[in-house]
């Protein structure tokens, strides 16, 4: 397969900081010409290449929802050959609540090996992600990896929903990030797309429910250790 560069990318409109106070809900589908309030992209990939994150191109293949091309996309030109990506898309600072999901869609074009991670910083609206392609800067929690040991076919070549529950970091603030991260554009990374982002914290009496069976979990192992 001939690797073709994009002949027109349309940049993704990112407004960083635009979003003065952290959100509870997020439901991102990267329609056309739609600014994204509060995200921030930033492309550490070594050396640096030509592209970052781009409006989807429907000749490579069309979004899992809305018009063709209203996707997030990322390919193997965010690095120079035989470097190192790591290109980084950062959602808006959100509240962190016991029990709240994150759900997307991505897939790969398929032809070369490709990875994603999605981290976690909850430092608030911190945008630091270090200096180099191999720094997570305050994105320490590592929720998700796609494809870890770069294998062909390891990544989906059709839109696939993944989603999560977030525990352990209720009553912080901070951002989600989508790291296309591939080592060595010489034989790895080929083409992303990133669609449907969608962020909720759990109904009242949900979180309830939630909080009340956590504590009863955790009453019921205190009285078992204390038996033995």
């Amino acid at each position: 397969m001939i690797r073709k560069t994009l002949a027109t990318l349309l940049l993704l409109s990112i407004a960083v900081g635009a979003q003065a106070v952290p959100t509870d809900s997020l439901d991102e589908g990267f329609d056309v010409g739609a600014p994204l309030t509060g995200w921030a992209a930033i492309n550490n990939s070594s050396p640096g290449g030509t592209t970052g994150w781009f409006q989807g191109n429907p000749g490579v293949f069309g979004a899992q929802s809305g018009t063709p091309d209203s996707y997030a996309g990322a390919n193997f030109e965010n690095a120079g050959f035989g470097g190192n990506i790591s290109n980084w898309l950062l959602t808006p600072e959100l509240n962190l609540v016991e029990g709240s999901t994150l759900s997307f869609y991505t897939r790969s074009n398929g032809a070369f090996p490709d990875r994603l991670e999605v981290r976690l910083s909850t430092s608030g609206a911190s945008l630091d992600v270090g200096a180099t392609d191999a720094s997570v800067g305050a994105f320490t929690t590592l929720w998700l990896t796609l494809n870890p040991a770069l294998n062909l076919g390891g990544y989906a070549s059709d839109w696939t929903q993944y989603s999560f529950s977030i525990f352990g970091v209720g009553g912080l603030t901070g951002r989600f990030a989508f790291r296309y991260y591939v080592t060595d554009t010489s034989v790895n990374g080929d083409y992303i797309g990133i669609d449907s982002v969608v962020y909720r914290i759990p109904e009242p009496g949900t979180l309830a429910l939630f909080l009340l069976a956590s504590a009863s979990l955790a009453l019921s192992l205190r009285r078992r250790t204390r038996i033995k």
